[in-house]
């Protein structure tokens, strides 16, 4: 009998990390090359050049145009997307039978739409709890009723 082999991702907009459970009693241990992070940065940081300007529609004055999205949310985002990515090619590759992800409710919500409809379908849980300062070893108290650590 194959053992299921459970990961769960822990993220926020920053950093993330992926831990194995391959049964119950057998805990929690860090995947190899699957931590990661970007560094934090405020849209300040990522918009360094001045806006552009643009006329205005009544009158003669010129106004500072404003991006049509903010910086920082896109930045995150796209680095829930690679996150996403990269389960997607290990789920093919058989790496994981089962997925539980526990994300600040933001980075949540960018990686619920990032999901293929094939990865969609082996999350078994979400827990919508930032964890990513959490030590591993403390981290089945808040994965209790989720999975038997």
């Amino acid at each position: 009998m194959k053992k299921t082999i459970t990961w769960i991702l822990i993220a926020d907009g920053s950093q993330a990390r992926v831990l194995e459970n391959t049964g119950p009693g057998k805990g929690l241990k860090q995947v190899r090359g699957l931590d990661f992070s970007i560094p934090a940065m405020q849209a300040k940081d990522i918009m360094a050049d001045r806006p552009g300007r643009a006329f205005s529609s009544v009158g003669t004055g010129r106004s500072a145009m404003e991006p049509k999205t903010d910086p920082v949310e896109h930045r995150e985002a796209e680095f829930c997307k690679s996150m996403a990515e990269m389960l997607d090619k290990s789920l093919q590759k058989g790496a994981f039978d089962r997925l539980v992800i526990a994300a600040a409710p933001i980075t949540l919500g960018n990686i619920r739409k990032a999901l293929s409809p094939q990865l969609k379908k082996s999350v078994m849980a979400e827990l919508d709890k930032d964890l990513t300062n959490i030590p591993t070893a403390a981290l089945d108290k808040h994965l209790d009723g989720i999975i038997a650590v």
